[in-house]
């Protein structure tokens, strides 16, 4: 059902902390307009737990008037299953294609408890699910075994895979064939992950560098794989900076860098600062230097 590119993009803020519409408004515009395939609001990168459910809708509004016929995925992270269930059904009223859906947290549920959360989450909100198994940063895995239990759920049809195992891409095909659309999670896997059959990319340094990532994908799906391997080891060490507690820093200093964007953020995070800040910003500024020309590459920008 999806394939492709698709950015977990970040909130933008003004500088007292509200929403900055038009920041936002023009940060997705950048991702359509590179010729991404979906878009999701709201996730981790886009700091869900610091929005209130109003913001998160007016996100979610204002990504569906810049995408065109793309989907429009509204995460559902809560703590409890009744607020996931409220939190989908108000965004399938306000107009979600789908949802990417992650175990409550931060409680650690057992198995079953799990499928029965992610079942009644897809249940109340109606509309196709990706289910997001991120057990290093949440640490529930929905594996294999649950993974057989959610396939009777029609509406459950893709899975974003943040597992750091590259084996899990084999793993989940050789079980399922295609019952699921697979998208790597890990910006610092991707290319393994598509290479190996995974259907698409829920990337975050897309945010900053949308060409790059698009091609990297165009690529490994026409076979052109010693093409794609150029662009992604130039990519690899911006990528690193996803695989990072302090990913919303880095990747909001990436976009103001790449993007003339802000990095602001909602407490408690803050702005990258000091030593640390010099480091992301060397790393950053190290690969702008030497981006590579993607004109050599004669990218179908009609096609996935």
């Amino acid at each position: 059902m999806w394939q492709g590119v698709f950015p977990a993009v970040t909130t933008k803020f003004r500088a007292d902390g509200s929403l900055d519409r038009a920041e936002n408004e023009r940060c997705f515009a950048y991702q359509i307009d590179a010729g991404v395939d979906g878009i999701i609001v709201c996730g981790s990168l886009g700091e869900a737990m610091t929005l209130e459910p109003e913001e998160k809708l007016e996100l979610l509004g204002i990504a569906k008037a810049v995408a065109g016929s793309r989907p429009v995925l509204m995460t559902v992270c809560e703590s409890s299953t009744h607020r996931a269930e409220q939190a989908a059904q108000a965004a399938a009223i306000a107009g979600a294609d789908g949802f990417m859906v992650l175990p409550g947290v931060p409680y650690k549920s057992a198995p079953h408890e799990t499928v029965a959360h992610l079942k009644s989450v897809t249940r109340a909100g109606g509309l196709p699910v990706m289910v997001y198994n991120n057990p290093v940063a949440y640490g529930v895995d929905v594996s294999l075994d649950m993974f057989e239990e959610l396939a009777a759920e029609e509406l459950i049809v893709a899975m974003k895979e943040s597992t750091d195992d590259i084996r899990r891409v084999t793993e989940v095909l050789s079980r399922f064939g295609e019952r699921f659309d697979v998208f790597t999670g890990v910006d610092n896997l991707a290319m393994e992950s598509l290479v190996m059959g995974a259907h698409g990319w829920v990337a975050g340094l897309v945010v900053a560098f949308p060409h790059e990532t698009v091609a990297i994908h165009r690529l490994i799906k026409a076979g052109r794989i010693g093409e794609a391997r150029e662009i992604y080891r130039w990519f690899r060490p911006l990528l690193d900076l996803d695989v990072s507690t302090n990913l919303v820093q880095n990747i909001k200093l990436a976009e103001v860098l790449a993007n003339n964007s802000n990095d602001r953020v909602r407490g408690p995070r803050l702005p990258l600062q000091g030593a640390e800040r010099e480091r992301v910003t060397k790393i950053i500024e190290t690969q702008l230097a030497c981006r590579p020309d993607l004109s050599r590459f004669s990218l179908d920008s009609g096609t996935t």
